[in-house]
């Protein structure tokens, strides 16, 4: 117990000193009992209005500030550039790292780092093809904190692709695992 609250106060004294939080005193964590937590995080793309694709993750996450995570991917094999016959490989997928603590005040604190990465496709091409012998690849990383309380949504947050101009949403939902 002594060591969750460690854990859970060095993530509110790291919060405390980034530039943001400097404003505002940083929460305290409640002395209660272990909870656990269901957090959904939603990965969405849009183009425009229209919605291209969502994909949801759903994590368990104790409010000890322990980091919970998932990892869901491929390895995409590569053709070299000089010899036609060797080959690498690249990670493509989602890593999502999640931790929690509960605060006096019954929000919770959750601590999210998402990394997206995939292979933008070649529109002209069909089936296997697709990905092409020199596949380009797009990112997405965030690192950052949200307050939610039991049931409550968030928009995690928003960002454009430059090359697409697709909007990349990441929604989280938390809920209380009773």
């Amino acid at each position: 117990m002594i060591r969750a609250m460690t854990t859970a106060l060095a993530m509110l004294y790291a919060l405390a000193a980034s530039p943001s939080a400097a404003a505002q005193p940083p929460p305290k964590p409640s002395p209660s009992v272990l909870q656990s937590l269901k957090v959904q995080v939603v990965l969405s793309r849009y183009q425009g209005e229209k919605k291209i694709s969502s994909l949801p993750y759903t994590l368990t996450v104790t409010t000890n500030g322990a980091t919970t995570s998932v990892r869901m991917g491929a390895e995409i094999p590569i053709q070299g550039a000089v010899e036609v016959s060797s080959f690498s490989y690249r990670s493509i997928g989602t890593s999502i790292d999640c931790s929690a603590a509960a605060l006096d005040d019954g929000r919770y604190y959750l601590r999210l780092t998402i990394e997206d990465s995939s292979i933008y496709p070649d529109d002209s091409a069909t089936g296997a093809d697709k990905i092409g012998p020199h596949p380009s690849f797009r990112s997405f990383k965030s690192d950052n904190s949200v307050y939610v309380s039991d049931g409550q949504s968030a928009q995690y947050t928003t960002a454009t692709d430059k090359v697409t101009s697709e909007v990349v949403k990441v929604d989280v939902t938390m809920s209380v695992l009773r």
